[in-house]
């Protein structure tokens, strides 16, 4: 049922390394010192042209929604402006989007009350907000099918209610078309989170934690088979790039990573591992990354470790006091793009393939982590 399994990372030691380093965006060889100069505060908006990035994004924030606060599903351009929100329901708490690679719809989770208990669902809805269908109660999870025709879930590990999202049993597909759930060939699923579907629709990268003979790592699970390989890197939440040969996750909540990713092999890998964002202090999380459509922008969620309410602020849901949603271009360069603090995070961008950016046949050989590395900006810093 499983592939083969690694033990032990050295680059995680580099990654624990850089803690207490200044946020900065730039792509770094593993256990590379971030140098003074790249110490820097945010920058102006103005230096990454976020009015000229063609795709929006959607993201979970709690505020206020006609006299009660909650959780709703936020879109906003890449600049920060002209916010909308999606779901407005004061009664129902959505969070954790997921847009459909045809930008038409969006699948998420939902909190809500059936019966005096709360519940944790999967939902989507169009783009515009309109057409709410449920899809399966007591689950979490969700992500796209690459032809957008099916959304992947795992069901909820216990039938009460937590926000531990690595609470999970099982993988499921529904069928958008059919209204079928089918479960995944492999029964033995369990603890998996932050899923995602891969770009050739052959494979799901998730984490999982505490099951299946892991402690805690960053998996390969063939789509249409048992098999099970770890990609051998710590942390969690991985995002696997649009052409799906990069990927980037979290070690350790304060430092991202970037490397290759191969899923073409007998024995699915990562390599070329790399820091691209190190922050500074104890108190700041940064978590949640998405690569834009076009390969060139990582957006992300960063705000204080202590979110208030007790939780784990990193977690769908899960109090988040200060956190703000940021885009970052990997040359040195990130700015906030939402600066009220209200709990924003999970962002996940919407595609716009007709708009998205025109590269050259040269540059199409490489991955994005690649054209990261050939940048002028991280060739000077190397």
């Amino acid at each position: 049922m499983w592939g083969k399994r690694r033990r032990g990372d050295a680059g995680f030691t580099g990654g624990r390394a850089v803690v207490g380093l200044v946020a900065v965006l730039c792509l770094l060889p593993v256990g590379r010192a971030v140098s003074a100069e790249q110490a820097v505060k945010p920058s102006p908006a103005s230096e990454l042209s976020l009015k000229d990035i063609p795709y929006r994004l959607v993201y979970e924030t709690y505020r206020e929604t006609n006299g009660k606060e909650n959780w709703e599903l936020y879109l906003i351009n890449a600049d920060g402006s002209n916010p909308v929100n999606l779901t407005s329901t004061p009664d129902l708490d959505e969070m954790y989007p997921h847009v459909s690679p045809d930008a038409k719809k969006i699948c998420f989770e939902a909190d809500e009350m059936i019966e005096g208990r709360k519940v944790r669902n999967v939902y989507y809805i169009n783009m515009d907000g309109s057409g709410r269908v449920k899809i399966a109660d007591n689950a979490r999870q969700a992500c796209w099918s690459p032809d957008c025709k099916a959304i992947a879930y795992a069901k909820a590990e216990f039938e009460r209610y937590t926000t531990s999202d690595y609470a999970t049993r099982g993988l499921f597909i529904y069928d958008l078309e059919t209204a079928a759930h089918k479960e995944h060939p492999n029964k033995d699923l369990f603890h998996l989170y932050n899923i995602n579907w891969s770009p050739d629709g052959k494979w799901f990268v998730a984490t999982v934690h505490g099951a299946m003979g892991y402690k805690h790592t960053n998996l390969a699970v063939e789509a249409d088979g048992v098999g099970v390989y770890d990609l051998g890197f710590p942390g969690c939440r991985p995002d696997v790039s649009p052409d799906g040969k990069s990927v980037v996750w979290c070690p350790d909540e304060k430092v991202l990573w970037g490397g290759d990713l191969d899923l073409t092999s007998p024995a699915p890998k990562v390599t070329n591992r790399r820091i691209i964002f190190a922050q500074s202090g104890t108190d700041i999380f940064q978590q949640q990354a998405d690569w834009s459509p076009d390969g060139r922008f990582i957006a992300f969620g960063r705000g204080p470790q202590k979110g208030g309410g007790g939780r784990y602020p990193v977690e769908p849901g899960c109090p988040a006091k200060g956190w703000n949603i940021c885009i970052g271009d990997l040359t040195g360069k990130w700015v906030e793009i939402t600066t009220d603090g209200n709990h924003n995070k999970e962002p996940d961008w919407v595609p716009i393939p007709s708009a998205a950016r025109q590269i050259t046949e040269k540059e199409t050989e490489k991955s994005p982590l690649e054209r990261i590395l050939s940048h002028p900006l991280v060739q000077k810093n190397n």
